[in-house]
């Protein structure tokens, strides 16, 4: 595929798959805003959309803002709270239906994820004529998602320009997360226990998910 500047493209970012790879492959926050520039170069972007989960806290409430800040457009819905206090917020419906829907005015769908349950909808799109593109970490990225689509980005290979970590550095990759490539449908707070498990492995100065008092002001997106 080669790209051209007349070449409408939309980006959807499966932001928690993305947080948790980037947190605990590199213990690092991904910059969403210039992995959106990368990734578009001088194409005509249509739109750019981040699904989130929003918690009761309402601690993410600086993150999503310096998303939109960026015009990067979000979409969030409430965390599920399990018996066993497990949380999640499921958007590979969501994600997949607005794909569809803009495969009728783009000529490519940049999909932001390493998650394998999106092969379906990568088949479905190519079946209609519509190239599709993936980005991720590779050590986290299913090997079938891989080998569905036109184009991969490998975010892996650009730690420098893309992943952030505060007071520290960004640290070598940690094993592959798993074979479809999921990290969980967690919310951005509800780790803690696999935290504890590799703190010690963990870089000095390395920030906890944005709250109201952090995150938008020093980065222009970071997670």
């Amino acid at each position: 595929m080669i790209k051209r500047p007349d070449q409408r493209v939309v980006v959807l970012i499966d932001t928690q798959n993305m947080y948790h790879s980037a947190k605990h492959l590199y213990g690092a926050h991904l910059n969403f805003g210039k992995l959106v520039e990368t990734l578009v170069g001088d194409r005509n972007l249509v739109r750019s959309i981040a699904y989130v989960a929003t918690s009761k806290t309402g601690e993410e409430k600086g993150f999503f803002e310096a998303l939109t800040a960026s015009g990067i457009e979000v979409k969030s819905k409430d965390v599920i709270e399990f018996a066993s206090g497990e949380r999640k917020a499921d958007w590979d419906v969501g994600i997949a239906v607005d794909a569809i829907k803009f495969s009728e005015r783009v000529d490519s769908v940049i999909l932001v994820t390493g998650d394998g349950d999106f092969v379906p909808l990568v088949e479905y799109l190519k079946s209609k004529s519509i190239y599709v593109e993936v980005a991720a970490f590779s050590e986290s990225t299913s090997k079938l998602l891989r080998e569905s689509v036109d184009i991969y980005f490998d975010i892996s290979e650009h730690p420098a320009e893309l992943l952030m970590v505060s007071g520290g550095r960004v640290r070598t990759s940690k094993k592959r997360v798993s074979d479809e490539g999921r990290t969980g449908n967690k919310s951005f707070d509800s780790d803690e226990t696999e935290d504890q498990k590799t703190e010690t492995k963990v870089s000095k100065g390395r920030r906890r998910p944005p709250t109201k008092s952090g995150g938008a002001r020093k980065v222009r997106v970071t997670t």
